[in-house]
């Protein structure tokens, strides 16, 4: 694995079905790697995206993260055969499963202490828990040939891993059961425009490097207050108004934004009239 951040920074050790990349400074770029299987999630594509996505959080040096799939799928969802086989031995049942699963499918989906932005360049098709996974990133980038389906019902499992909720919030009820109790799938137009989780629909050649654009924008701005804000989005969707308010205001997060270095340096930076110097935040 090649790094063009200065001084280089080593990742985990994972398998190759796990891509890690740093294709721009403060960024971390992710391709999911077994197309395939249309990327579909083995339980060691899992185990590789939940260790590096924890050393991702406590890397200062890295501040925005980008998901995306090699190939022409982005994620098929759940690798089938070796849910079947996980089945069949009977050992653990897939409630329990998904009760241990701290962080949900991915180890994204039901990711909700990373303060960090995620970004998915959806290159291609999204099925089932690649869907979840897009549904927790904060900024989705689509190729305008990309196919989302929620299409769990038509093989007698439910999609548990977060996206209920959450797609119940922002599409509504009834366009969420569109999607949830039908099966079907849905264009990137669809998804932008009617089911409103897709920010921006791009041609496939484009979707990387718009994705890449859309992180140098983050980290133009102040980590610090990038991480703060992420916090009280997070926190909006656990609390109702005043109390996410006044946990955000009185939380670590920014006790460290008001304390630091670049709150400063942005305020100077502005009486100066010049682009701040922003320096990586300071663990929590």
């Amino acid at each position: 694995m090649s790094s063009r951040i200065t001084p280089p920074i080593q990742p985990p050790s994972h398998s190759d079905e796990l891509n890690v990349s740093f294709p721009r400074e403060h960024v971390m770029l992710l391709t999911l790697n077994r197309p395939k299987s249309l990327n579909a999630m083995s339980p060691q594509l899992h185990s590789d995206l939940a260790s590096v996505l924890r050393w991702f959080d406590d890397e200062p040096s890295l501040w925005v993260v980008i998901v995306t799939g090699e190939g022409r799928a982005f994620c098929a969802g759940a690798d089938l055969k070796a849910w079947h086989g996980v089945q069949s031995n009977g050992e653990v049942t897939e409630q329990e499963k998904m009760a241990a699963s701290l962080h949900g499918f991915a180890a994204i989906s039901r990711r909700h202490t990373s303060y960090k932005p995620m970004i998915a360049a959806v290159n291609g098709s999204a099925y089932g828990g690649g869907v979840e996974l897009i549904l927790n990133c904060d900024i989705v980038i689509a190729s305008e040939d990309a196919v989302f389906a929620l299409p769990e019902v038509k093989r007698g499992v439910v999609a548990a891993q977060g996206v209920i909720p959450r797609l119940a919030k922002i599409a509504g009820h009834q366009l969420a059961s569109e999607m949830l109790l039908l099966g079907n799938a849905a264009t990137a137009i669809q998804a932008r425009d009617r089911f409103r989780f897709v920010n921006v629909v791009v041609e496939k050649a484009k979707v990387l490097s718009t994705a890449l654009d859309i992180a140098s924008q983050i980290i133009s701005n102040s980590p610090d207050s990038v991480q703060s804000s992420k916090e009280g989005l997070l926190l909006a969707q656990k609390h109702h108004f005043e109390e996410a308010v006044r946990t955000h205001s009185l939380g670590a997060m920014s006790k460290r934004l008001y304390n630091g270095t670049n709150i400063k340096e942005g305020l100077i930076a502005f009486v100066e009239r010049r682009k701040p110097a922003w320096t990586n935040p300071a663990k929590l």
